[in-house]
């Protein structure tokens, strides 16, 4: 939920689908947390660069030589809103089944 761009909200949805779906707390607050202010560019990035994906040949590609403006940010906020839905899936569904790898490796370990 750190990645779904409804920033101020994120934590806000994350508790409330823990509970709904009987997550540990915890856990939840702690994974949400990615969006903290020194991990919000390489977020927005990345978001926008996934959206590359969605927008076909009405893509941009953000150049670091020139300003970022606000016109720029609003002529491409459909680009970074479809690539930081598909980016926050892609990365729920990837690091939910490492963790759930690393859980079930490590109950089969005997304990001794």
């Amino acid at each position: 939920m750190g990645i779904v761009p409804i920033w101020g909200f994120q934590l806000v949805t994350a508790i409330a689908l823990s509970i709904l779906l009987r997550l540990n707390k915890a856990l939840v607050i702690i994974a949400a947390n990615i969006s903290i202010p020194p991990m919000i560019p390489l977020v927005l990035y990345i978001s926008h660069m996934t959206g590359k994906l969605w927008m076909g040949a009405d893509a941009k590609t953000i150049s670091f030589s020139e300003e970022i403006t606000l016109e720029f940010i609003h002529q491409n906020f459909m680009q970074y809103f479809f690539g930081a839905i598909t980016l926050a899936i892609v990365a729920g569904v990837l690091f939910g089944g490492v963790t759930y790898g690393l859980l079930k490796l490590s109950k089969m370990r005997p304990k001794g």
